[in-house]
């Protein structure tokens, strides 16, 4: 039996659990024993209180462990908040990750002649698609090397909904791609052929079964299986979405994929820096940074190996939970030619033309009822550009009525409180965070950092309350250390001469206003960062419905269950305009 005081006060962030952002939610008479005190809480009549606290046991389920965690979940309605950090604790733990030999288990090769492997799922701009990815053959490294030929190994997928009857046929593309480095000592890589097919014509939400390779060699993948996402709709999400960065391929990287396939995700963002391949010589010599690594060397070398040792680890999980990718600055791995970026834009598929885009630098999905823009750091982002004029395009097909939700994401954080890499992507941001405010976008995803911080609803420094909310997951268990210095500590503020933007430009000025007026970096944590702390882990989104999501981050050292931060980031239409596409094409383009 409930007992219960008159009148009854509770906080804000309870009407989150009930998708409410206000007493005014309710309807008719309920409407009435609803009233708001001076402090933001919300005064109920006793059976409005017992209602209230059914209903949330009833909405949240397994997702929150009952209406009592949830009524202690805060929300962005009872924000902005004070800001907090957690130092470094456990250096054994979260310090500097050691990488997987290439003699582990997990990341030899374990198939024979051109049989599938490195096997992966990726979506396509909409529910109804899906890319399926693979490797026939091995690499080959040395100074004379002969490429693959992929006309000799076909691309087909056998699928369908039942596992013993895969009825379905498709067909794709398959290429290879070389590292090519002319210098006395140093090895050349050419890849296994990469094989890339798209499955169309798909249920939204359902199971499927495919198995993939060349039936007439033959050389076919066991069976696997996957999930398509839900159909697009203001009532239709995935139900956990892992967000990861800066992953490598180190011990504390299989305790991050660990305790995220824990967590059963339906999809799968990487946020950048997939393998760290750059941080070696071509003989397989490791350093520790990037910017330490072989300065005399004649070109800055990478050992592609490590990209086909990552995807066998990640092949078990990538190859039935979707993932999605942007590239980070360790993808970049110059060749002689000027050749960057090769392997990251060959071994993913990328739902480039689906989405209008004409480059695997920038591209944009749907899963249900949310709207993903996937930008590019490295490559124009200025307002004449392509990447630009195709946000543009992207961003004023949104139908919000449709996909409520709006996510960006891309490698290097904007509002990033920590030393390493501080305010290097200004004019990234001067360029494109006002577009990104017009539109509403609820969410921003990045990595590079590594560590986690999430921000207060912020644009231009300045705390807004129609803003999205910066959430930096850098933390995925990479070969680098953990960044563990603020710029606000006494000593630590970089100099800004050091922090040229990776495009060319300079933006990273002193600021004009505010507390850090006159100044490079605040004296103290700004008040735009809510939280940060330094340490592995992964995040996840539960995106509830159109106005409600619940994000937890989760570090490597926990239980995978347990959560180091927790949100419910709250969409407020009614009060935050989005741009129109009318005001679009009249002002914009």
């Amino acid at each position: 039996m409930f007992s219960f005081y008159t009148p009854a006060t509770y906080p804000s962030s309870l009407f989150s659990v009930l998708s409410l952002s206000s007493p005014e939610s309710f309807q008719g008479g309920e409407q009435e024993e609803l009233r708001r005190n001076t402090d933001g809480s919300i005064r109920m009549a006793n059976w409005a209180v017992a209602v209230t606290l059914l209903l949330a046991a009833v909405a949240v389920g397994e997702g929150c462990g009952g209406a009592a965690a949830c009524s202690a979940v805060p929300s962005t309605l009872d924000g902005p908040f004070a800001p907090v950090t957690v130092r470094l604790g456990d250096e054994a733990f979260r310090g500097e990750a050691v990488d997987l030999p290439e003699t582990d288990p997990r990341v030899v090769r374990r198939v024979r002649g051109f049989e599938p492997e490195q096997i992966s799922v990726s979506l396509s701009a909409t529910a109804d698609s899906v890319w399926i990815s693979w490797v026939t053959g091995d690499f080959q490294m040395g100074n004379d090397i002969q490429p693959l030929d992929p006309a000799k190994v076909a691309s087909i997928v056998r699928y369908g909904r039942l596992r013993h009857h895969l009825a379905l046929k498709a067909t794709g593309h398959s290429l290879v791609y070389s590292q090519i480095y002319p210098f006395k000592g140093m090895q050349n890589y050419t890849s296994g052929i990469i094989h890339h097919v798209r499955l169309t014509g798909l249920e939204p939400s359902t199971r499927y079964f495919y198995r993939c390779g060349d039936p007439s060699i033959p050389a076919l993948s066991t069976t696997h299986e996957f999930r398509t996402m839900p159909a697009s709709g203001p009532k239709s999400y995935p139900r956990r979405i892992a967000v990861v960065g800066d992953l490598g391929l180190t011990y504390n990287t299989t305790s991050t994929v660990d305790h995220m396939k824990r967590n059963k995700p339906d999809l799968i963002l990487l946020l950048g820096d997939v393998t760290y391949a750059n941080l070696y010589l071509t003989n397989g010599t490791g350093s520790k940074c990037y910017s330490c690594s072989f300065p005399n060397t004649p070109i800055h070398e990478s050992y592609q190996p490590r990209w086909d040792y990552w995807a066998r680890f990640m092949e078990p999980t990538v190859s039935e939970i979707p993932i999605m990718v942007i590239e980070g600055n360790h993808e970049e791995e110059e060749q002689v030619g000027g050749k960057t970026f090769e392997a990251y834009s060959t071994r993913f598929a990328f739902p480039t033309k689906e989405s209008g885009s004409d480059s695997t630098f920038y591209y944009s999905f749907k899963a249900g009822g949310i709207h993903f823009v996937m930008l590019g750091a490295y490559i124009s982002y200025n307002k004449s550009g392509e990447q630009y004029k195709w946000l543009l395009r992207d961003l004023a097909s949104v139908d919000r009525r449709v996909t409520p939700w709006l996510i960006a994401t891309w490698h290097p954080p904007w509002y990033s409180t920590y030393k390493a890499h501080y305010r290097e992507v200004e004019c990234m941001r001067v360029e494109m965070e006002e577009l990104l405010y017009s539109y509403g976008v609820d969410i921003v995803f990045n990595g590079h950092v590594h560590a986690y911080e999430r921000s207060n609803r912020v644009y231009n420094y300045t705390l807004d309350p129609c803003a999205p909310i910066h959430i930096m997951v850098g933390d995925g268990g990479n070969r680098e250390k953990m960044a563990v210095n603020h710029a606000d500590d006494p000593g630590h503020c970089p100099d800004p001469a050091t922090t040229p933007d990776d495009m060319g430009g300079f933006c990273a000025f002193n600021f004009t206003s505010g507390p850090a007026e006159g100044k490079f970096c605040w004296d103290h944590q700004p008040d735009y960062s809510a939280y940060r702390e330094s340490s592995f882990g992964h995040g996840i989104l539960e995106v509830k419905n159109e106005t409600h999501a619940l994000w937890t981050w989760h570090r490597n050292q926990d239980s995978y269950k347990s959560t180091g931060d927790q949100l419910y980031i709250v969409r407020q239409p009614h009060k935050c305009p989005i741009l129109t596409k009318s005001a679009t094409k009249m002002n914009l383009f």
